[in-house]
C-alpha cells in the first residue's frame, strides 16, 4: 500500500510517500481502507517531536515509534479482529487510529463509529480529533448551559469551528475571536458576535463571560481572567510558543495552580476520542446543528504541504488529505 513515512523527527521535509505492507490488526482492532484523513496540530507535534515531553510520553525518544503519521480517518472497513462486534467488512466508519496517512490503517473498535450518512468521507475525517476536543472542552470542562455567555478564541481553526457551533447547540450566547480574513467564515457558523483581534481587543470592553474556551491562544492568564465572571470557567485547550520543552504549556500549569486560590475555575485538559462522543457528534450533525468546515483538501502525495499549510496558520476550519 502507499503511505506517508517518516524515519526521523523534523519539518515536513522528513515525510516521504512509499510502498509498505498493510498493517496487521489485533483482536480488538479494525482495518480501515482510508478514504480521507484529517490534519491537526497533533500531527505536527508528532512529526517534529516537539515539545520534547511529546517524546517522553511515548512517541519515541530519537525517532517516531509510529512511522506513518495521522489519526483522524474516514473510510470503509476492510477486515475486523476476532473480538470486534460493532463492525463488519463494508461498513463506512470514521474515528481515530494509527497511521491514517496511508491506504489502509488500523483503529481500535472503541474509537470508531458509523460514518454520518449525510457527510462525505472528507467531511467525516474532519470531525474526530477537533470535534471531540471542542465537545469535551465545552461540555466536560466548561459545563456550558443554555443562556450562558461563552467566548471562543481561535474560533476559525479546526477545534474553534466546531466549538462555536457546539456552544450555540448548547444554547449559549457565543462570541468568537479570529482575524480579519476569517470573520465572514466564523460569522457564517451562527456565532452571535465576532471580534476581529487585529482591530479590537476582546479584553478591553465591559463584557464578561461565564465560560472561555481558549484555543491555540497565548493571552496572559490575567487578561483572560479580566473578562471572566467572578465564578466563571476558563478552559485552556491550546496556547503554544516555539519553546522546545514547555512550548506554552507552562501557562496551563500556572492556571491549574492559580485556580486553587481564586473563585474562578481555571482548567485545561487532554482530549480523547471515543465511540460515545463520536455518536454524540453524529447526532448533532444529523440534526443540522454542527457541520464540519473544510478549508481545502490535498492528495496523499501532498501531505507535507497540507501539514505546512496548517502550521502556517492559513486554515479556515479543517485541512483534509484524500485518498
Amino acid at each position: 500500500m502507499k503511505a506517508i513515512i517518516q524515519d526521523s523527527y523534523g519539518s515536513a521535509d522528513v515525510l516521504e510517500l512509499r510502498n509498505v505492507d498493510k498493517p496487521q490488526i489485533a483482536a480488538g482492532e479494525v482495518l480501515v481502507r482510508v478514504r480521507a484523513a484529517g490534519v491537526d496540530r497533533g500531527v505536527w507535534h508528532l512529526m517534529t517531536g516537539l515539545p520534547y515531553p511529546v517524546r517522553l510520553a511515548g512517541s519515541g525518544l530519537r525517532a517516531p515509534k509510529t512511522p506513518i503519521p495521522g489519526m483522524d480517518m474516514a473510510g470503509v472497513v476492510e477486515a475486523v479482529g476476532s473480538d470486534v462486534t460493532r463492525f463488519r467488512p463494508g461498513d463506512e466508519v470514521f474515528g481515530t487510529g494509527r497511521g491514517a496517512y496511508a491506504e489502509y490503517a488500523r483503529a481500535p473498535e472503541n474509537k470508531l463509529a458509523p460514518k454520518p450518512a449525510n457527510l462525505t468521507f472528507e467531511q467525516a475525517a474532519a470531525v474526530p480529533v477537533s470535534g471531540c476536543t471542542a465537545l469535551q472542552g465545552l461540555r466536560n470542562r466548561g459545563r456550558v448551559t443554555a443562556g450562558q455567555k461563552v467566548l471562543v478564541t481561535g474560533a476559525s481553526g479546526g477545534v474553534g469551528s466546531f466549538a462555536v457551533q457546539l456552544a450555540k447547540a448548547f444554547g449559549a450566547d457565543v462570541t468568537a475571536v479570529c482575524s480579519t480574513t476569517k470573520v465572514d467564515m466564523v460569522r457564517s457558523l451562527g456565532t452571535d458576535h465576532v471580534i476581529d483581534y487585529t482591530r479590537e481587543d476582546f479584553a478591553a470592553g465591559e463584557q464578561r463571560y461565564d465560560v472561555i474556551l481558549d484555543i491555540g491562544g497565548n493571552s496572559p492568564l490575567a487578561r483572560l481572567r479580566h473578562v471572566l465572571t467572578p465564578h466563571g470557567t476558563l478552559v485552556i485547550a491550546g496556547g503554544e510558543t516555539s519553546g522546545r520543552w514547555v512550548a506554552g504549556f507552562d501557562r496551563q500549569l500556572r492556571a491549574l495552580l492559580l485556580s486553587r486560590f481564586v473563585g474562578q475555575k481555571l482548567t485545561t485538559f487532554v482530549s480523547t476520542q471515543n465511540n460515545q462522543d463520536l455518536i454524540v457528534l453524529t447526532e448533532l450533525i444529523d440534526a443540522g446543528k454542527v457541520t464540519p468546515v473544510i478549508d481545502r483538501t490535498y492528495p496523499l502525495s501532498e501531505a507535507p504541504k497540507a501539514i505546512q499549510y496548517l502550521q502556517d496558520g492559513h486554515a479556515r476550519g479543517k485541512v483534509v488529505i484524500t485518498l
